[in-house]
């Protein structure tokens, strides 16, 4: 059974990896001999270097947001997504470079969907439908090419006006409902 330390340590491998090359250039090889494990360890764990990036972004992701649903607002939430984003820089980085179907930028699009549908759900008892599902998932692909923008420009804007700029960008009947349910 994987464990969850290993899986951290090839993430830590791989992030080492990143801080000298791109993504494309690196080899299971060279993360497991980093890592100090076997590669059947690593395909025990992950499909592939794509999908070590994305489980370790997923934990990220979720540390990021672990408080929003529990009072805290979404502006709160992705100003500490942000910060964390800004601290794992490296990461984050070389990660956004890399594109494709398995890329951190689709998984993290598809992983802010389901986490707000998720949220929108539980506070409602349906996942949103029709012109808000729609905007959702707009507003969600863009706010996701805008963090790989601000990521690969140097992180130049503030964490909280990041998140401040996130916030006004909301459609206004998202924006409605996210205020309706205490999001805002």
């Amino acid at each position: 059974m994987p464990s969850e330390a290993t899986k951290y340590a090839l993430a830590k491998a791989m992030e080492e990896c990143m801080s000298t090359q791109s993504v494309e250039n690196i080899t299971v090889t060279e993360i497991v001999r980093r890592c100090g494990v076997a590669r059947q360890t690593f395909y025990r764990n992950f499909l592939d270097k794509y999908d070590l990036i994305n489980w370790y972004f997923g934990k990220l992701l979720a540390r990021s947001f672990e408080h929003m649903g529990s009072g805290r607002t979404v502006r709160e939430g992705l100003e500490r997504k942000f910060e964390y984003i800004r601290a794992e820089r490296v990461f984050f980085a070389a990660a956004f470079r890399a594109d494709g179907t398995n890329s951190l930028k689709e998984h993290d699009t598809e992983a802010i969907i389901a986490f707000y549908t998720g949220l929108i759900e539980s506070k409602t008892g349906a996942p949103p439908a029709g012109e808000s599902a729609f905007l959702l998932e707009l507003y969600c692909r863009g706010s996701v090419a805008m963090t790989v923008k601000w990521v690969l420009g140097g992180m130049k804007t503030e964490p909280a006006e990041l998140a401040r700029y996130m916030v006004d960008a909301l459609p206004e009947p998202l924006e409605k409902l996210f205020c309706r349910l205490n999001m805002l």
